[in-house]
């Protein structure tokens, strides 16, 4: 991973991760995207809360109920970092889920002692936008989730 100046978009890091289904990895694909944003010195607040939480939960959700940690499947993991915004894809191989309708607000008072279900919410407050595609064509089928945080 090293920074790369390209002709008007200035200072750039982009990098590509594939992990196997494993909890055990989220921790250091979020601090590759961390160290990349702190390279291009990113907000404090963002560097310590948003990036992580956000994409920390992204991968869990591709791990866990994705990929269901199996052995077999993978996690494929982009990011590209400018001077202006994060965009992190994270990619799985699970059935199709849709965004809008899996999304619990972890605020409301049904919702509040639960457990579970705040991953996609957490993503939505915390990154600018958050959105869903189907895997290109040519790879594995599966799930694109898309983080955008723009610098503050």
């Amino acid at each position: 991973m090293v920074p790369t100046n390209s002709n008007d978009a200035g200072l750039r890091v982009s990098l590509s991760v594939e992990i196997p289904s494993d909890v055990a990895y989220i921790e250091r694909v979020v601090d590759l995207v961390r160290l990349s944003c702190a390279e291009l010195a990113y907000n404090a607040h963002h560097l310590a809360l948003n990036v992580p939480v956000a994409l920390s939960e992204a991968l869990s959700n591709a791990i866990l109920r994705g990929n269901h940690e199996s052995p077999d499947k993978r996690v494929r993991v982009h990011a590209d970092v400018d001077t202006t915004r994060l965009v992190v894809e994270i990619a799985d191989e699970g059935v199709r889920f849709d965004l809008d309708a899996d999304t619990r607000d972890a605020t409301r008072e049904e919702n509040i002692e639960r457990e579970d279900g705040r991953g996609l919410f957490l993503m939505r407050k915390l990154m600018d936008e958050v959105q869903r595609f189907d895997t290109p064509p040519g790879q594995t089928a599966g799930n694109v989730v898309r983080l955008t945080l723009t610098r503050a």
